[in-house]
């Protein structure tokens, strides 16, 4: 495994990790991006590395950046919010190859250091899961580390997310990663014994979600930052 660099944090950032693609990352990064806007602070979502982008009015547009964007109180550069942008929605190793794109840490490192000179708090989305490749010897656990920064685990609550997530906070650990947080997120499946796989959750993840999400598909996302407890998510914020 290559040597990565960390970069410099003068903002409070946290790197929003997933227990797998579709789990609902960029609606609890933006949920969390207004909360922490409520309570005052100035600040901006990053997507380091997106995959997946439509012509909209002549300009290339991927949802989760948008989302972000909007989210966010700082208004960025685009090319600091989102370095990477690979137009097809593919793993983002295999879209950048096709590309002719070579992803590469220290760009990214830079563009946060950027973005943490400009707001309070940054939220980075990685992409899928914390194991998805960036290249050959890279993934984004390695990015996570570069950045230095402790995760939010977001947690799709569905069949299967017990294992995903105790498998994914085992990994963090043994790469040296901080969960700092877990968020539970309402994926709309009616899953069977929400509140007991929740209970189970919490028993194994060391404590309580942040913030359990829930299942309104047309509540703007800065109505779902509204679920957040805002004590909670403030002493977070000051390390408490």
């Amino acid at each position: 495994m290559a040597r990565v660099v960390k970069a410099d944090m003068t903002a409070r950032g946290f790197f929003i990790a997933g227990t797998d693609t579709g789990v609902g990352k960029t609606h609890a990064t933006a949920a969390l991006l207004y909360a922490a806007a409520q309570l005052g602070y100035q600040t901006v979502g990053m997507k380091p590395v997106a995959a997946g982008f439509e012509q909209r009015d002549g300009a290339w547009v991927n949802d989760d950046v948008a989302a972000l964007t909007a989210a966010s109180t700082v208004k960025a550069e685009a090319r600091l919010i989102n370095p990477y942008a690979l137009r097809v929605a593919i793993a983002p190793h295999i879209a950048a190859e096709q590309q002719g794109v070579n992803l590469r840490i220290p760009p990214v490192t830079a563009a946060y250091t950027a973005l943490a000179a400009q707001a309070d708090v940054v939220l980075v989305e990685g992409v899928g899961g914390l194991c998805v490749p960036l290249d050959a010897e890279h993934d984004m656990a390695d990015l996570a580390l570069a950045l230095g920064l402790p995760v939010i685990l977001v947690v799709g609550m569905r069949l299967g997310c017990l294992s995903h997530a105790v498998l994914t906070a085992e990994v963090m650990r043994a790469r040296g990663l901080s969960l700092a947080a877990w968020v539970a997120n309402d994926l709309g499946t009616g899953m069977a014994e929400f509140e007991a796989n929740l209970s189970t959750l919490t028993q194994r993840l060391g404590g309580p979600p942040l913030v359990v999400l829930p299942w309104e598909p047309m509540l703007r996302p800065e109505r779902t930052g509204d679920a957040v407890v805002l004590s909670r998510w403030a002493a977070l914020l000051r390390g408490a």
